[in-house]
């Protein structure tokens, strides 16, 4: 396993590292681009939105493509499109053509955070998931922490060449997107029974671990799409993961415009939007180990989203820079603390023949929640009240009924493991 993981997760998580940052560079980009573009807060979150709803058209079949044609290619092609989407964005000359590059980037991407997801599930054992799934997850705050100095720093090329800062942002952003896209065809194997680099007993094991662990009942049987999109942990999963989808997309989005309404510049902007997920960075791998050497699910996903909650709704009563810096650490601390054990609890639940349609459907309408409606729903609120503390509090709200919902519908499970598997049972 040590050889399998220290072959597979550091390069995913170099590739997720710039999926991230290909995806919320548009965050910083506003910071000189809105004006350049005559953008009002409104038209910015519409765009920023219009990725999660093309993400959310094609994030299934992207899935079910990468389980036939395999991942190895798959990736690539997810990588190399979008990585050359994102340099398009330098060139978008209105909001019209903004809406356009945004939604075309979201349908690139589509498939690659799942993909990645249910690829991992095809090499790791059910005790390895949760502390390699947060591992892997980490890339989400660790490009912003990452992300947050170096987008910056790319804006005060300003002028170089012609070109804006924000233009520079995207095209420099992109490029490595295209050569870790190129790598893929090199570094990944498809199938542990594929994988020449490790032994024959080794090989022989991992394939009879992984057979054994599929074979196990599952609450979620061998369904049709049809019967999956009405099985009641399916729907249930997936409003979960909007709570969280929804907290790490809109503070990805905006965090940098709260932070700079304290009339900080663009350069310390950028320092400071580091510091909450530096913290959640740390604190998510530490807590899917806890998951995993506990054993324990269900709590391990509920409270995260409880301290999300918790922090999003305490913007509403503070106003220094200070105590908003530790608010918003408390919600992406929730936000991606959450990621290993949901993850890992979802992935047990969904059957051989469910797995790839099923880790895409969850994330695919979390996206299209989390991502797509709030993220425009806090434009919105922004634009009519002038506050973003009263437009992330319908986040914060979304939050703790996710929380409610995960521990009501695991502790269902919990009293009816003993149901035949494959039922389906319908919403």
């Amino acid at each position: 396993m040590r050889r399998v993981i220290l072959r597979l997760v550091p390069f995913l998580m170099v590739c997720y590292f710039f999926a991230l940052l290909d995806r919320v560079n548009v965050g910083f980009a506003a910071l000189q681009m809105n004006q350049d573009l005559g953008l009002t807060p409104g038209m910015f979150g519409f765009a920023a939105s219009l990725f999660f709803f093309s993400y959310f058209l094609v994030e299934v079949p992207s899935n079910l493509a990468l389980q036939k044609v395999g991942a190895r290619r798959w990736i690539a092609r997810i990588m190399v499109t979008w990585g050359l989407i994102t340099m398009c964005m330098a060139f978008v000359v209105g909001p019209y053509s903004l809406y356009a590059m945004r939604f075309i980037l979201g349908a690139a991407e589509a498939g690659f955070f799942p993909g990645a997801i249910l690829y991992l599930t095809y090499w790791l054992p059910s005790q390895y998931r949760a502390r390699i799934l947060a591992t892997f997850t980490v890339s989400i705050p660790l490009a912003t922490f990452l992300g947050s100095p170096l987008s910056v720093s790319l804006l005060e090329l300003d002028g170089v060449l012609g070109l804006k800062g924000w233009q520079w942002l995207f095209v420099l952003e992109g490029v490595p997107t295209v050569c870790l896209g190129i790598a893929c065809l090199f570094v990944l194997t498809d199938r542990p029974r594929d994988a020449r680099w490790l032994r024959d007993d080794e090989r022989a094991w991992l394939v009879g671990r992984l057979e054994e662990e599929a074979a196990r009942k599952k609450p979620i049987g061998h369904i049709s799409l049809w019967q999956l999109a009405r099985n009641k942990y399916f729907i249930t999963m997936a409003l979960v993961c909007s709570g969280a989808s929804a907290t790490g997309s809109v503070l990805s989005v905006w965090q940098p415009q709260i932070l700079k309404s304290f009339g900080l510049t663009n350069l310390q902007t950028g320092f400071v939007n580091a510091i909450p997920y530096g913290i959640a960075t740390v604190l998510m791998i530490l807590w899917g180990r806890h998951s995993d050497r506990s054993g324990e699910r269900r709590w391990h996903t509920g409270m995260p989203l409880l301290l999300g909650a918790f922090g999003l709704a305490s913007l509403n009563l503070i106003g220094s820079l200070p105590v908003t810096v530790i608010a918003v650490s408390c919600a992406l601390v929730g936000a991606y603390a959450f990621k290993g054990p949901f993850w890992a609890l979802s992935s047990s639940w969904l059957s051989s023949a469910t797995i790839a349609a099923g880790l895409a459907g969850i994330n695919a309408i979390a996206n299209l929640i989390g991502g797509g409606l709030m993220v425009n729903l806090v434009g919105l609120i922004r634009g009519a009240t002038d506050s973003f503390a009263l437009g992330l509090l319908p986040v914060a709200i979304l939050d703790a009924a996710a929380a409610a919902a995960v521990l009501l519908i695991s502790r269902q499970h919990a009293h009816a493991h003993s149901e035949p598997a494959g039922s389906g049972q319908a919403a």
